[in-house]
C-alpha cells in the first residue's frame, strides 16, 4: 500500500506541473465516450457471465445444488464461505507478482550493470508530501542485486507458492492460466537459469543454486514454457507481426551471420526463419543499408501471423542449460550432457514445426553432433542455443556473452571499439538527466559506462 500511496502521489504532484501537456497522454484510439446501447449489451454479456461461471471466488451455486463437487479442495463444496483458503490464495497471487518483477530485476541487472534497486521502489511518503530526494537512488552492485534476487526467488516465491490452493484464476492469468504447478516450474528454472549464469563468476554458488533449482522441479517438456498469446487484431497482435506488416515498412532482412552457418549445418529451420528468394537464401551483410527487394525476408510463419507466442523462458532452454550444468560438473545425473543437448535441438526443431525424422537426420551429422562436434562444450552448445534462440533477441545475446560462441564480429561502422558486439547496455539518457550523480558513481564503480565494459558474471 505504502508503493502505490507513493506511486499515486507522484503521479497527481507530475499533473500538477504538467498538465499543459495533457494531450500528449491522451490515447487517441481508445473511446472517448460510450453509448447506452453499448453499455446495454456489456451488462447484458456480464450478466449471464456471473450466473453462468464455475470460478469459486464468483459462482458456487453448483456446489451447493450438489450437481458438482471439488477435486483439490472443497472448502465451497462445504458451503465455508469465509475462510475458503484465502490466505492462500493470496499468498500464492503474491508470489506471483513477486516472480514477475524479479525476472524484470534480473533483465535489468544483467543488460546494464549496477542500476537502482533497494531504494527504487521504496520513495517513501511523509505526512505532508513525498520525500524528493529518495527519488534520486542510489545504484546497488550488480551481484548483490543477484545474490538478493535468489533469496527472493527461495523466500518469497518457491517456499510460499502452494499448488493445492488457487492463485490467480484462468481467466486473470493469460500465461499459465491459474496454474500454481506452472508458476513454481518456472521459478526453479529461472533460479537454474541464474545458477548457470554465475558459473564462471563463483562456482560455489553456481552449483548449489544449480542443483536446488534442479531438484524443485524445472521445466521437462515444451508445454511449460512461459509464454504468452496474442490476439489476432491490433493493438494485441505480436509485436514482431505489427513491426514487420502492419507498419507497411520493410526495415529487416536475415544476416548473412546467421543464414551462413545454417546453410553450412543443412538446418531444417531455414524455411522456419527465411524466405526463399530464386530458389536458395539470399542473405544481406551486417551492418550496412540494404535493399529489402534484394533479399530473403523473414518467414511467414514468424512475420505474418499475428497471434505468434512470445516465450520468455522455454524447455529447449533449459536442456541447453542442464548439458552445460552436467558438463561443470554441478549436476550428477544418470542422463549426459549429449543426451540434454540432442533434447534441446529436438526441442527446437519440433518446436518450429519439425518432424523427429527431420531432428534425428541432423543431429546424425558428424560436423556437430555433440560426440564429434569440434571445440570444447561451450562452444557445441553456444552455437547450437543461438541458433536454437532465433527471433529471441534478448537471450541470445546473453548466451553469446557467456559462452563466447558462436564468435560475433562487430560490424565496421559499429560503435564499439574492440570489435565486439556490446558487453552491456549503457544508461539512458533519461537517467542522466535525472540522476546524474548516483549514475556517474554507478559508472565508475563498473569500470566506465561503456558498451565494452563486461559485467561482474562475464569474466572470459
Amino acid at each position: 500500500m505504502k508503493k502505490i500511496l507513493i506511486i499515486l502521489s507522484t503521479i497527481l504532484l507530475a499533473y500538477s506541473c504538467t498538465k499543459e501537456l495533457e494531450e500528449l497522454n491522451v490515447n487517441k484510439k481508445d473511446f472517448a465516450s460510450t453509448t447506452d446501447v453499448a453499455e446495454f449489451t456489456t451488462a447484458q454479456q456480464k450478466l449471464f457471465t456471473q450466473i453462468t461461471e464455475t470460478n469459486v471466488n464468483k459462482n458456487i451455486f453448483r456446489l451447493i445444488a450438489q450437481y458438482w463437487t471439488e477435486t483439490t479442495y472443497a472448502d465451497e463444496s462445504n458451503y465455508d464461505l469465509k475462510t475458503r483458503r484465502i490466505d492462500e490464495v493470496k499468498a500464492n497471487k503474491l508470489a506471483v507478482l513477486e516472480l514477475y518483477e524479479i525476472y524484470t530485476y534480473y533483465v535489468l541487472a544483467i543488460s546494464f550493470g549496477d542500476i537502482p534497486y533497494s531504494g527504487a521502489l521504496d520513495a517513501g511518503l511523509s505526512s505532508e508530501a513525498i520525500d524528493i530526494e529518495i527519488l534520486n537512488p542510489a545504484f546497488d552492485s550488480q551481484e548483490s542485486i543477484i545474490s538478493d534476487l535468489l533469496t527472493r526467488l527461495d523466500s518469497n516465491v518457491i517456499s510460499k507458492l502452494n499448488t493445492g490452493a488457487m492463485g490467480f484464476s484462468a481467466s486473470e492469468d493469460v500465461v499459465y492460466i491459474g496454474n500454481i504447478v506452472s508458476w513454481k516450474k518456472f521459478a526453479n528454472s529461472l533460479k537454474l537459469q541464474i545458477g548457470m549464469l554465475l558459473d564462471d563468476k563463483n562456482p560455489t554458488l553456481a552449483k548449489t543454486t544449480v542443483s536446488t533449482g534442479m531438484s524443485g522441479g524445472v521445466f521437462g517438456s515444451s508445454a511449460d514454457n512461459i509464454k504468452i498469446d496474442f490476439e489476432g487484431a491490433a493493438p494485441y497482435t505480436n509485436p514482431v507481426h505489427s513491426a514487420l506488416v502492419l507498419s507497411g515498412r520493410d526495415e529487416y532482412v536475415p544476416t548473412a551471420t546467421l543464414v551462413n552457418l545454417m546453410n553450412t549445418l543443412n538446418d531444417p529451420r531455414r524455411d522456419d526463419y527465411f524466405t526463399l528468394k530464386n530458389d536458395t537464401y539470399i542473405v544481406a551483410p551486417n551492418g550496412v543499408e540494404n535493399l529489402f527487394g534484394d533479399f530473403s525476408h523473414i518467414s511467414e510463419k514468424i512475420a505474418d501471423d499475428p497471434k505468434l507466442e512470445a516465450p520468455l523462458l522455454t524447455y529447449f532452454e533449459i536442456e541447453f542449460l542442464i548439458a552445460e550444468a552436467i558438463e561443470r560438473n554441478f549436476l550428477s545425473l544418470a542422463t549426459t550432457a549429449a543426451d540434454h543437448y540432442e533434447n534441446a535441438i529436438k526441442a527446437s526443431i519440433k518446436y518450429w514445426g519439425g518432424t523427429d525424422s527431420e531432428a534425428s537426420d541432423y543431429l546424425g551429422q558428424e560436423s556437430f553432433a555433440y560426440a564429434t562436434a569440434s571445440g570444447d562444450y561451450k562452444e557445441k552448445i553456444g552455437i547450437q542455443k543461438w541458433i536454437a534462440l532465433y527471433n529471441r533477441g534478448f537471450e541470445a545475446w546473453n548466451s553469446c556473452r557467456k559462452l563466447d560462441f558462436p564468435v560475433l564480429i562487430a560490424p565496421e561502422a559499429a560503435k564499439t571499439d574492440n570489435q565486439k558486439p556490446p558487453h552491456r547496455l549503457t544508461y539512458p539518457t533519461v537517467e542522466l538527466s535525472l540522476n546524474e550523480t548516483n549514475l556517474k558513481s554507478a559508472g565508475t564503480a563498473i569500470g566506465g559506462d561503456e558498451l565494452e565494459t563486461k559485467l561482474f558474471w562475464d569474466v572470459n
